[in-house]
């Protein structure tokens, strides 16, 4: 088990959701940032959708009741473990009894720590994810609290070394502000001019965004016609734009559907750039094609793969 000793204001237990219940009105869910959730997770011989914590927001402590192997990816953070310094992205060993400390954010939003084995609560709907709206998932369908205890299952095998680093070029970066956008279902009803506006200077992540959705403030789109649409399903990356004018990028914990019209999809791929982006951040929407994205989500895949490759590596080396 681990324990948490203290509990920031947001932990949860993610792993990449529950696809394939969206016709019964249930959210995929899962972690915010896919791409560092799975990248902790090859850090310590974990398959890629392996339930790990989502951290956000503030400072907190974790004690290890057993011995194994932890990493954090994502959000950069200021850690330490056992009291010495962690760096981000890289393979740490624990004794029974070590404490890792967050301390605080230095830049991003979600910060994801994995543990040999992975978070062992019960799934639903064939994953540990919690969807908080719901109620259930995670432990109890709730955020976790000072003095919970959290199951890990036993390793999948041995972690890579505790020298082994994320290479650079396969190491989740999230410097640029810039994410591929490909028109919506009701890109027509905002005319050409909608559509440029949506495109041709940066928005902010408004404070009022949560997993749910983010709200981007800039320019007021303007619409041809009335935005109250009958429901018609939305999937995460659905750029809405309600009444008022200001687009909503449909995030991990959206609903299934919706009646306000979506003038754009945000590239899946791309959707932890916004993720990761604090209140006030900007995020510039780029037009982009289906294949073109596509293309992206597979280089996407082939760079965990590889990063799956190379920690076997260190397995069998037994070094960095």
């Amino acid at each position: 088990m681990i324990e948490v000793v203290t509990a920031p204001p947001y932990l949860t237990v993610q792993d990449l959701g529950r696809p394939g219940f969206r016709a019964q009105g249930v959210p995929a869910s899962g972690a915010m940032d896919p791409w560092a959730l799975s990248t902790a997770n090859v850090l310590v011989g974990n398959p890629p959708d392996a339930a790990a914590l989502e951290w956000a927001l503030a400072a907190g402590t974790v004690r290890w009741r057993r011995a194994g192997s932890c990493a954090l990816a994502g959000a950069r953070v200021e850690a330490t473990l056992d009291g010495a310094p962690m760096r981000m992205h890289r393979t740490y060993r624990v004794r029974e009894g070590s404490t890792l400390t967050v301390h605080r954010f230095i830049a991003g939003r979600f910060s994801y720590l994995a543990v040999d084995g992975g978070i062992d609560v019960p799934p639903v709907l064939a994953s540990r994810a919690t969807y908080l709206p719901g109620r259930f998932g995670g432990l109890d369908g709730r955020l976790l609290r000072s003095g919970d205890r959290l199951p890990v299952a036993p390793p999948n095998g041995p972690a890579p070394a505790p020298t082994f680093q994320v290479p650079p070029p396969l190491e989740p970066r999230y410097e640029t502000a810039e994410c591929r956008i490909v028109p919506g279902p009701h890109a027509s009803l905002f005319g050409p001019s909608g559509w440029a506006q949506l495109v041709s200077a940066p928005f902010r992540i408004d404070a009022r965004s949560d997993r749910m959705g983010y709200r981007l403030a800039g320019r007021e789109l303007q619409h041809t016609v009335d935005t109250t649409l009958p429901s018609a399903p939305v999937c995460a990356g659905a750029i809405q734009v309600p009444a008022g004018g200001f687009p909503i990028v449909l995030m991990a914990d959206a609903p299934t559907v919706g009646g306000y019209p979506v003038i754009a999809v945000v590239a899946s791929v791309d959707l932890p750039l916004i993720a990761q982006r604090q209140p006030g951040d900007e995020v510039r929407l780029c037009p982009s094609t289906v294949s073109d994205v596509q293309r992206a989500l597979r280089a996407r895949a082939v760079a965990i793969h590889t990063l799956m490759h190379l920690a076997r590596e260190k397995q069998a080396a037994g070094s960095g």
